[in-house]
């Protein structure tokens, strides 16, 4: 036998694998079974955010690779070597004329690399236009990318081109397969078929939808019946969506694929066909629907003694908008009678679609809304108690013209009405997650877990630096992530001028919550068991929970049982995934109206709240929640030093402190198109 020697070969180390995120500023991350790694903006080697690249590890940290950030710090370095499988085969991006090439420039800042196309292939198009380019060749570090301009999707400064690049670049698919539509044009409601299958006829029961004015589905209602005994029924109906769409359906591909509707400021992209999600799935008073109906008896002191749970033939009676259910609360405490509420509900702007109330209902309402007031208070105090964690924040929407133009913009606050619905629907949530988990059955699960201990401590001198955070004491209890403690925070800003700001501050401490087929509880709600239930029409994981709940109440498993436990692990992550690019591109709709909105006020001067620090300037928030910068330029001759921990810039000469909070008078300088920030200049 063969001796063995020191140089004996050994096997190659292969690279890493994994992911590349690259941040706005151009640098990004590569998450691998090693670890996670810091790559420079330089080292990209031609790669787009959301590549999967091989990377090789540098030896020297990311703080001495030049342009790494400060969250870098303590991550290896690396450069990316190869990319494996390329996440973007289109870019949507302005087209600038340079003969003889037309060059594309993404209005992603994720993607730094310029495309080129020929300008001889398209000599029609306007410089500035927005327009999706398939890419022909990728960079390199000796040749540029190339493409092909395949769509052009607006002219420059149109804001409704830029919603339409976020819907192209975010793949959202606005038509659905022929098989889909015709599946959900087939679709009927059938109320005597579905009697006959054990369906419960409820259509005697006084139920209504309460929604946003503007609202364009309506999945879920409620109803309340007075037991006599200080009990309460409290009944959550739930459009039937499953009966619609069967497991591996064409319809039920599309929306699994779908995941969620995404909610963009001037459209919808529905999950759901509009046959279903806008007809046959959707409350509409007067009309009969396939709902699955939750029934929970409360009693005198609003705990739970009872659910029951099982499909029905059901008839909402009314369309309230919140804004005519918080008249009824507001003269409910008040102590004013019916008439009083009918009258203040009915000079409200109705929404659309909604009937006028008679009296009757009125009254019937003014019911219904005295017991769910009260269980909404008693339950909210109850889970607060228990640790809930309740964090309040304005909600901009810009309010359009019939032409899509941008005209006004509304704040949507927590009001007595929306804690009514949302208690609700806690309600059934927490109830359906139980009856799922004592059932044994598998289903998709709403989790939110403690926040990570990092992402406290960076926390920490902000809540020092307002006065909220005091004692050592305090600071241990916040950095374990204690929830009374983030509560008395929360509590301890209420009605200063930081409060909005220190709330969206500790959302963004807590980690996201996603969709997991395992019941892991619910850190923020304070709940053990909490599943998402209530909203069948526009998310797929509460689309799997109908179809568990309904085979327990059947008591019978479907031929596709199976399959369907197999997919559930992917289906739980793909929501979740689905669920972060709609929010973002939903959040980036909603700048680019507000900023579009704002353009016809340049000029005037505006009260804000710096809302950021960073090495170019300031961000500064506005009351409508628009966000603008104020560029260092800007701020005078002096060299303002940034400290990152303390949240603030101090003026080397003069001393003058801009710190995190602060409350300042801006002067809007422009409203850029296509951009999603406002540029500010301050007033003295």
């Amino acid at each position: 036998m063969p001796r063995s020697t020191s140089h004996t070969r050994r096997k190659a180390r292969s690279n890493p694998r994994g992911y590349l995120s690259v941040t706005q500023a151009g640098y990004g991350f590569v998450k691998t079974a090693e670890g996670e790694y810091f790559v420079p903006r330089s080292k990209l080697g031609g790669a787009f955010d959301g590549d999967l690249v091989e990377i090789a590890p540098s030896r020297r940290q990311a703080e001495h690779a030049g342009d790494g950030p400060a969250q870098a710090q303590r991550r290896p370095s690396a450069r990316v070597v190869a990319v494996i499988e390329r996440s973007h085969h289109s870019v949507v991006g302005r087209y600038e004329v340079a003969d003889p090439f037309g060059v594309v420039v993404p209005v992603d800042h994720r993607i730094g690399y310029d495309i080129f196309t020929m300008r001889a292939d398209n000599p029609t198009i306007p410089d500035g236009a927005l327009v999706r380019v398939r890419i022909v060749e990728y960079p390199s570090r000796n040749t540029a990318a190339t493409g092909v301009v395949e769509q052009v999707l607006g002219e420059d400064g149109d804001v409704r081109a830029d919603i339409e690049s976020v819907v192209v670049r975010n793949k959202f698919d606005k038509a659905f397969p022929d098989a889909a539509i015709e599946q959900a044009q087939e679709a009927r409601v059938d109320a005597e078929g579905a009697l006959a299958a054990g369906y419960r006829d409820i259509t005697d029961r006084f139920a209504f939808t309460v929604d946003p004015r503007d609202a364009r589905d309506f999945d879920d209602a409620v109803s309340v019946i007075d037991r006599g005994d200080g009990s309460v029924l409290v009944g959550i109906h739930i459009a039937d969506v499953s009966h619609y769409v069967p497991w591996d359906s064409a319809v039920d591909k599309a929306a699994r694929d779908r995941a969620t509707s995404v909610y963009l400021a001037d459209r919808v992209v529905p999950m759901l066909p509009e046959e279903l999600s806008n007809d046959i799935c959707s409350l509409v008073p007067g009309k009969e629907r396939r709902v699955v109906t939750v029934d929970v008896v409360l009693d005198k002191d609003c705990q739970v003694c009872s659910v029951d749970a099982y499909p029905s033939i059901f008839r909402s009676r009314a369309r309230l908008s919140y804004d005519m259910a918080e008249c009824f609360i507001q003269d409910i405490r008040a102590g004013r009678g019916v008439e009083h509420a009918h009258a203040r509900a009915a000079s409200c702007d109705p929404p659309q679609g909604a009937n006028v109330l008679a009296l009757g209902d009125a009254s019937s309402i003014y019911e219904a809304l005295r017991h769910l007031d009260r269980m909404a208070q008693k339950r909210a105090w109850a889970r607060k108690q228990a640790g809930g964690i309740d964090i309040e924040s304005t909600e901009a929407k810009v309010v359009l013209d019939d032409a899509g133009e941008p005209v006004d913009v509304s704040l949507r606050r927590k009001t007595c009405a929306t804690s009514c619905i949302e208690e609700a629907m806690i309600l059934a949530n927490e109830c359906v997650a139980t009856m799922l988990v004592n059932a044994h059955l598998p289903g998709i699960f709403r989790v939110h877990e403690p926040p990570a201990p990092e992402a406290l401590e960076s926390l920490l001198p902000v809540l020092q630096e307002f006065d909220v955070v005091r004692t050592p004491a305090e600071t241990g209890q916040v950095l374990a992530g204690n929830p009374y403690a983030i509560q008395s925070v929360l509590d301890a800003v209420k009605g200063r001028p930081e409060a909005e700001l220190v709330s969206s501050l500790v959302l963004r401490s807590m980690q996201r919550a996603v969709y997991r087929p395992t019941c892991d509880g619910h850190f923020g709600l304070a709940s053990e068991r909490y599943c998402h239930f209530t909203s069948p029409i526009r998310r797929y994981p509460d689309l799997v929970v109908h179809r568990m709940l309904k085979a327990h109440v059947a008591g019978e498993l479907p031929l596709t049982y199976d399959a369907q436990c197999r997919a559930l692990p992917e289906v739980a992550s793909h929501a979740s995934r689905q669920e972060r690019v709609a929010e973002a591109a939903e959040r980036e709709t909603q700048e680019l109206m507000l900023v579009s909105y704002m353009a016809r006020f340049v000029g005037e001067t505006f009260e804000g709240i710096v809302s950021g620090v960073a090495t170019h300037g300031i961000f500064v928030r506005l009351e409508n929640t628009v966000e603008g910068v104020v560029q260092m330029r800007d701020l005078g001759a002096e060299y303002f030093a940034l400290d990152p921990l303390a949240h603030k810039l101090t003026g080397q000469d003069t001393g003058r402190v801009l710190r995190l909070g602060q409350r300042v008078r801006v002067l809007l300088v422009d409203a850029p198109a296509h951009a999603t920030k406002l540029a500010l200049r301050l007033v003295s």
